[in-house]
């Protein structure tokens, strides 16, 4: 994983730890809770139009970032306790995206 990374899980590893959590961070207990702050980020686009959902008021845009954040500290803590290296997982898998899904043609006055 990158520095930034390998930090914010070294962070998580000792915020679970001061608390005893780690008893609690099974790989399935950590995709479940996933989910619920993936579904809490959805709730906030809930109900927009496309166009709305890209012109977030700053409070609002506030509390989105926020849940992403939530997303992205279970997905590290699930790489913590499974041992795979997100950054390494997400390179191999744009990988193999490029070649399921090749780069659309464009014509002279698409460009």
């Amino acid at each position: 994983m990158s520095d930034s990374l390998d930090q914010l899980a070294q962070q998580l590893k000792d915020f679970a730890q001061a608390r005893d959590w780690g008893q609690f961070h099974s790989p399935k207990n950590l995709a479940s809770a996933l989910i619920v702050e993936a579904g809490e980020l959805l709730e906030h686009f809930q109900w927009m139009t496309e166009a709305q959902s890209r012109d977030l008021a700053a409070p609002q845009r506030e509390a989105v970032a926020l849940e992403m954040a939530d997303v992205l500290l279970y997905l590290i803590q699930m790489s913590n306790e499974l041992g795979i290296d997100l950054v390494d997982a997400a390179r191999r898998k744009i990988a193999i995206n490029e070649g399921r899904f090749p780069p659309l043609r464009r014509t002279a006055d698409q460009a």
